[in-house]
């Protein structure tokens, strides 16, 4: 009985120690972005290879091969201008579907938001740059900062007169608006 007690309790031990070791695997595309970032910092190309998923690393080859180029300067800056930030940029904006995911992370260059995609592969969130480019990427959906823009755009047109769409002939001071029913009158004439 103690020793049937004792296996059971070490069982639960060791499960619990791999259970929070994390130190190879990313649980949440943050920390999939968090790992790539410091694997670019480090210059540590095996570390951004590991980073990224299969199909990123086969564009990898692909860039490399047609840029002539070695591979380690394709991944020199993670394919992402987000990791040229001496600090760990903002991030913010986490979606996950599925196996895919992506977050928002500020592009401090170009002062702008960036949304980059995750996939969930080998017990691990990847930087998914080979999905996107090659069409199977599939977005967990649409990120705060394009849902900002689309508001931002659609208070815009709010703005503009219904009557905008009116053909107009101008000359000099007069203008004649020509209905639809005078176009095709015109339209017909001819």
């Amino acid at each position: 009985m103690r020793s049937l007690l004792f296996t059971s309790f070490l069982t639960i031990l060791l499960a619990i120690t791999f259970a929070c070791d994390s130190s190879n695997t990313a649980n949440t595309p943050t920390e999939g972005y968090k790992r790539l970032y410091a694997a670019v910092k480090s210059k540590d190309t095996e570390k951004i290879k590991a980073a990224m998923s299969k199909k990123t690393q086969d564009f990898a080859q692909m860039v490399a091969a047609r840029q002539n180029q070695a591979v380690e300067k394709v991944y020199e800056n993670g394919f992402t201008a987000t990791t040229f930030s001496e600090t760990l940029p903002e991030i913010r904006d986490e979606r996950v579907n599925g196996e895919w995911g992506a977050v928002e992370v500020w592009n401090a260059k170009d002062k702008q938001w960036e949304d980059l995609g995750f996939i969930n592969e080998d017990g691990s969130w990847k930087l998914a740059v080979g999905e996107m480019f090659g069409g199977t990427f599939k977005s967990p959906g649409m990120g705060r900062d394009q849902k900002e823009k689309i508001a931002a755009n659609a208070v815009s047109n709010n703005m503009v007169p219904l009557d905008a769409n009116m053909n107009a002939n101008a000359n000099a001071n007069k203008v004649k608006v020509i209905t639809p029913t005078e176009r095709q009158e015109t339209n017909t004439k001819k």
